[in-house]
């Protein structure tokens, strides 16, 4: 089997099948796992936990892929990621939880989805989430693979039609199923923030148990990253629709202290002596200007690279970002002096920088400060910063551009690409204060 990319794999049985043929006729293409192997393992080919990692040959042509049994699948042009909710008032409405004080827990290095859920269950975060009385105990009674059983959904498509698929014991993984006097729980545990996820990872499960318990089932999303625990509850309005999930609430918790000020941040602006600022101007910068939108995930990246160095494969996968996001977000920590790029054997890798590790090991409160004064200490953003406190509202995009123009930071041509991320990051800047 030769090496080629999972996107130059799925052009190569687009071709060979005619397989966009097929879908444009019937609606639906159904695959063997025998099929794909002829170009890239199955499991490498088949299962993207958010639409940013689709091979550009599937997304291309608005092709999406769905499990149907332990050795075929279906492609169609399915609608299959539900976008997250932005979190824009995260930190706003944290319930802080104490822990008991366990030794085995370090809840300065959750670093797993089982550690996190492992926190999850012993702070009692998921009891208030779900509502629960404090006589109702809630049990971890299942988790890991299974199979699905039999059913048949419809799911809606980018052509407007609901297709069926029908599925025959497909292969369900579940990170955490529990129960209580009145319900059953089904988890999906995250340590890496994503724009978006694949609804299968609630649909194939809830179909699977909802056929066999009495009991009404609760489907919970639950990330862990930046020290702050969000879940989401999800339904589905109607049970043999895909398409129908709607999301129910969100709460988040903290382990630690979460309360800012807008005086605490403007102290942090003022405490930046004028030789620190930076200039960025394109002739005496060696880091391209950012664009990376979401703040958040550079604090995610950077959170999952203090294990260890990663290659830039391993960043991708982690991520799912495509090559090109990839750089975007490296470009982002490394203009904040987070991350760095060194050799190792040949080849490249990526590593937290001295000042990266200090920002992933201080407390939550510390860390938003830190990284406040990392993106004030450059001159347009402490100009923008400035301009937002006298004005009362953020620069809008014409301004911002001005801004960029003015002090030479970008080209015209990606001027307006860049200043949607220099707002973004002034909206993460504002959003912190919650007193």
């Amino acid at each position: 089997m030769e090496k080629i990319d999972v996107s130059q794999a799925w052009q190569k049985l687009l071709d060979k099948y005619s397989i966009l043929e097929e879908i444009h006729e019937k609606g639906i293409y159904k695959i063997k796992s025998s099929q794909i192997k002829e170009v890239k393992e199955p499991r490498l080919m088949a299962k993207w936990d958010s639409s940013e990692q689709l091979p550009s040959s599937l997304k291309k042509n608005k092709i999406n892929i769905l499990p149907d049994s332990r050795s075929s699948y279906v492609l169609s042009d399915f609608l299959l990621y539900k976008d997250l909710p932005p979190l824009t008032e995260h930190i706003k409405n944290i319930s802080t939880i104490t822990l008991p004080d366990l030794e085995t827990i370090d809840v300065d290095n959750i670093t797993s989805e089982a550690n996190a859920i492992n926190v999850l269950q012993i702070s009692g975060i998921l009891e208030d989430f779900l509502e629960l009385e404090p006589e109702d105990l809630l049990y971890e009674t299942f988790d890991g693979r299974m199979s699905s059983g039999v059913f048949s959904f419809f799911v809606a498509t980018d052509r407007g039609i609901l297709r069926q698929v029908d599925v025959n014991k497909a292969q369900v993984e579940i990170d955490g199923g529990f129960e209580s006097k009145n319900y059953v729980v089904i988890l999906e545990a995250k340590n890496v923030l994503h724009e978006d996820f694949h609804v299968r990872q609630l649909y194939y499960p809830y179909r699977l148990w909802e056929g066999k318990v009495k009991k009404p089932i609760k489907l919970i999303f639950s990330i862990y990253t930046n020290k702050i625990f969000r879940l989401m509850e999800y339904r589905f309005r109607e049970k043999e629709n895909y398409s129908s999930i709607e999301l129910v609430k969100v709460k988040n918790y903290s382990l630690e202290d979460t309360t800012i000020s807008i005086e605490e941040i403007q102290k942090i602006n003022l405490s930046i002596k004028p030789d620190d600022i930076i200039s960025d101007t394109m002739s005496e910068s060696s880091v391209p200007f950012v664009q990376a939108d979401n703040f958040e995930r550079i604090i995610s990246l950077l959170e999952n690279m203090n294990e260890s160095s990663m290659t830039g494969e391993d960043i991708e996968n982690l991520m799912q970002f495509t090559s090109r996001q990839k750089d975007y977000y490296f470009n982002a920590g490394k203009y904040l002096g987070l991350f760095e790029k060194f050799t190792e054997g040949g080849f490249i890798r990526y590593r937290l920088t001295n000042l990266g590790r200090k920002v992933y090991h201080d407390n939550y409160k510390n860390r938003q400060l830190l990284l406040v004064k990392l993106i004030l200490s450059h001159q347009i953003f402490r100009k923008l910063f400035e301009e937002t406190i006298n004005n009362g509202q953020i620069p809008d995009r014409q301004r911002v551009i001005e801004l960029e123009l003015e002090y030479n930071v970008c080209s015209k041509s990606v001027a307006s690409r860049r200043s949607s991320t220099v707002i973004s990051w002034l909206k993460w800047i504002f959003n912190l204060p919650n007193l």
